[in-house]
Formats: structure tokens, sequence, C-alpha cells
């Protein structure tokens, strides 16, 4: 895992937000550091995906101040990765796997070759490169012809993960990866998290704690409001008799 440093690539101050008249967070404080692998967890309907939709810039707080990289969250957008639990667009859509992982090149700036400027429009060399070497390192290179709806849960979670590779992110932030897999799948996918953490700072919500507390190094529990853990070992053999695996947990209550 990347040793966390100690410039914060993520601050959230006394940040609110509301549908409506609804309440959804509540005086959030939170500082990701680079390098950490933060875990979000909570119940249903607490606020974990608002969360992230803050973090991205696809809502704006109702008080509270967001900075990403040290800039807005949407002038930050491009250099943070995103992993949705459902793709956005339909399994059956004829596209093929590569032309998936070429879409998080989308918007990404760079400079066309002398060929590349007298074919606007299309995507670069680099771009195929870069789709490429997403879909090798997610392991999923031998799947870029295959047409999308053909993939099963865990191949397409491989796919959407590329995607946002694809784009060379800093952050890289996944809203329940695992959601939609079994368990043999769901540690095949955190591995690989775990080996991406060497380079990217990431950001994860999940629903099980018990798990994801064997990867990650701080854990976000959001109700409504945010506290945030560090994640401590505990007895293996009480950890056997509930989960049957390693897994560390936090002690926490929200006021």
């Amino acid at each position: 895992m990347t040793e966390t440093g100690n410039t914060p690539v993520i601050e959230m101050d006394n940040v609110s937000f509301s549908y409506g008249e609804t309440p959804v967070l509540e005086q959030v404080s939170l500082r990701v550091m680079a390098g950490d692998f933060l875990g979000v967890v909570g119940p249903n309907a607490g606020g974990k995906s608002t969360l992230l939709k803050l973090v991205l810039g696809l809502l704006e707080p109702r008080s509270g101040r967001i900075r990403v990289l040290g800039k807005s969250p949407r002038r930050a957008a491009r250099r943070v990765g995103y992993v949705p639990q459902h793709p956005g667009f339909a399994r059956d859509f004829p596209i093929s796997v590569e032309q998936v992982a070429l879409l998080g090149r989308l918007g990404v700036v760079k400079k066309p070759s002398w060929r590349e400027r007298w074919l606007p429009g299309r995507y670069s060399d680099a771009d195929r490169q870069a789709a490429r070497a997403a879909l090798r390192e997610v392991e999923a290179a031998d799947l870029a012809n295959r047409q999308i709806g053909s993939l099963s849960g865990g191949q397409l979670q491989r796919v959407l993960l590329a995607r946002a590779l694809a784009g060379e992110p800093e952050i890289l932030i996944l809203d329940e990866p695992t959601a939609n897999i079994d368990q043999r799948l769901e540690s095949d996918i955190f591995d690989l998290l775990k080996q991406l953490n060497r380079r990217l700072t990431i950001v994860v919500v999940s629903h099980d704690i018990a798990f994801i507390s064997s990867y990650v190094n701080r854990v976000a529990c959001v109700n409504r409001t945010l506290v945030c853990h560090q994640t401590e070992s505990i007895d293996a053999e009480a950890i056997h008799a509930l989960y049957g695996d390693n897994v560390r947990r936090v002690a926490h209550s929200h006021g």
C-alpha cells in the first residue's frame, strides 16, 4: 500500500446537504490524504453515495467547503476516476469492452500527433494505448473485443474499473464496486484495488465493514454525520466465530 503523505487530496469542511427539506449530510468534515485507502460505510440512505457525488462535483453542498486536489470538485474532475455501482448504459447496448474503456479518455487533455490533427473527433493513438494498458492492468485485455452485454458481473466491474483508469486519474472513487458479484470475485476486486493503491489514492463505498477493513487503512462511518477511524486489530478467535475470516474492527458512535 502507498505510504500516506501529509498532503490532503480531498478536504471537506462542515459540509451539509439536503434533498429539498430532507437533510442528508450535516456538518461533515473529512481529510483524505495522498495514498489513503479509505472505506466509506454506513446504513442505506445514510448519505454515502451523496458524499461521493459531492466530491465528484455532481452535487453542490448547501453549506461548507469542498476541495479536491486543491481545486473545486468540478475543476478537479478530470483527475478523479469514478467507478459506479451500475454502468451508465444499457447492458444490451452494442459496444465492445475496448470501446467502454476508451470512454474514460473523453475530456482528457492531450497533444495530438500530426496525423491526428487531420482526423479530428477520433480517439488518438495515445487514447487507445491508455485504454489497452488499463484493460491489461485489470486483467481484462482478453475481453477487448467482447460485447459488453456478454460479460459476467465480475468481468463488467473490471471493465468499468479499466474505464476509470484509462483517464490516468490521481484519485479513484468507487461506489459499492462488488455489490452485485459473489464473495470470491469480491476478494479478487479488492486485491486489485490494493495493488492500485500503490500509486493511487482510493475511496470506496461498501456495505460490508467486516470485509473491507482488511484492505483499507481508514474507515469513514457515515450516517448523516461522519466519524473517521483507523482500523484496529481484534481477537482472531472472535473474528473467526463471527465472520470466518480475518478482519479488523472500528469502535465508534454518532452523537
